[in-house]
């Protein structure tokens, strides 16, 4: 879906149905198109090490569920500015 329309931004739910959110991560930074691309890595288990799995993965940025609205739009608007070159 990616490939199609190019996002600013990737919400990734790690634990998908038929492949590990981890692996979909990988996949993508090996595409040249998605390197930098920015990707929010999100779970339901968050247990000792996920973190920091999910960004050697290659995801920017950990969150754990449930989600914290204010948050969540907080790191998206970092990381969306960031991406444009603004500060």
């Amino acid at each position: 879906m990616a490939s199609r329309l190019p996002p600013a931004l990737i919400l990734m739910d790690i634990q998908l149905p038929q492949m590990d959110g981890m692996e979909v991560i990988r996949r993508l930074r090996a595409d040249l198109r998605f390197v930098a691309t920015p990707i929010i890595a999100i779970t339901a288990f968050a247990m000792n090490g996920d973190r920091e799995r999910c960004l050697e993965a290659g995801a920017t940025e950990y969150m754990s569920k449930p989600l914290r609205m204010i948050e969540l739009s907080a790191i998206m608007q970092k990381l969306l500015k960031k991406g444009t070159g603004a500060s």
